[in-house]
């Protein structure tokens, strides 16, 4: 599989990741042992960079990641994150990062963080303190790589400053674009970008249901994506997308990973899935080429993104 850079401090990853959070969190119950499944399915296809958090199951999702990653570990890039406590607040204190990671080693089973994330920004630390925390472990071999979470561009600069951020991460699809005001930042400073949820958290597989149908730990119960109303519009834009796609001979989810990949070269995609099956799918992505004409049709059936908002606004992170 192709592969990418993402900034300027040697962070080389395949064009195409994984995203383990579905594992443990979010998406309802699921099978552990599947989605061990699907990540290793993942590294035999190609994917050599696979992302986790303390926050997807306080350690039951590293520490599947790890058991997974175990016999290739050398060869592949592992990210976790920090900066969430048990009742869902903020905590980005160096204190909390230094046991966080120390947990986290523990929990993957490794003895380096390839990729450290604060997870959200915490208001009440200066991100200068954060970025100072990730430095000390950088110098002493513990993390590679420094990256933000959700972060806007003046936190970006002044942790940039301090410890050279090599990516940020944030939601980014065919259905949720304002992540793109933050890229000309992104370019200044030699940053790359990681999408998660880059499938609308699989509302662009096709797969949708109705919102009600969801079992009750689901996110997507509650997701204004599928409320009566933006369900419906939603459904009908991925309709249309799917028939470009399959004019191309691809899937609707394959058409959405080209395009993000088609967004720049310092742009890599996180789907999660527990299925083997749509691992194979999802990576087969990388190797579709859209045209430009392609590009405008897509532009054409959602000019500025789905229908209803990715979060509640209470929820909603705040980019400063």
């Amino acid at each position: 599989m192709q592969q990418r850079t993402l900034g300027q401090q040697g962070l080389t990853v395949s064009a195409m990741g994984y995203g383990a959070m579905g594992l443990h969190l979010a998406y309802g119950p699921g099978d552990e042992q599947e989605g061990i499944a699907a990540i290793r399915r993942a590294y035999e296809l190609g994917v050599t960079f696979f992302d986790t958090a303390e926050l997807y199951g306080w350690g039951a999702n590293e520490r599947a990641v790890g058991k997974a990653v175990k016999d290739f570990r050398d060869d592949v890039v592992i990210a976790t994150k920090f900066g969430f406590t048990r009742s869902y607040g903020f905590d980005s204190r160096p204190e909390h990062i230094r046991e966080v990671v120390d947990n986290s080693l523990r929990y993957l089973g490794v003895d380096t963080i390839d990729v450290l994330y604060q997870h959200r920004v915490d208001p009440a630390v200066p991100i200068e303190d954060v970025a100072g925390t990730v430095k000390e472990f950088v110098d002493a071999g513990k993390v590679r790589y420094f990256g933000l979470s959700e972060a806007g561009p003046e936190t970006i600069r002044k942790a940039h400053a301090v410890q050279p951020v090599s990516v940020l991460q944030t939601e980014y699809s065919l259905f949720e674009r304002d992540v793109e005001r933050l890229f000309p930042a992104l370019d200044e400073l030699g940053i790359g970008f990681v999408a998660y949820s880059p499938l609308g958290r699989g509302f662009i597989t096709g797969a949708a249901r109705p919102a009600a149908e969801y079992d009750a730990t689901d996110m997507r119960r509650n997701d204004a994506r599928w409320q009566p109303g933006n369900y419906e519009r939603n459904v009908d834009a991925v309709r249309r997308l799917g028939d470009l796609a399959a004019a191309k001979g691809a899937t609707v989810a394959q058409l959405a990973l080209a395009w993000l990949l088609a967004q720049g070269e310092h742009i890599v995609p996180i789907p999660g899935t527990r299925s083997a099956a749509r691992v194979e799918e999802n990576t087969a992505a990388a190797g579709l080429e859209l045209t430009d004409a392609d590009l405008a049709a897509v532009r054409e059936i959602l000019p500025a993104g789905g229908f209803g908002a990715r979060y509640h606004e209470a929820a909603l992170p705040t980019w400063v």
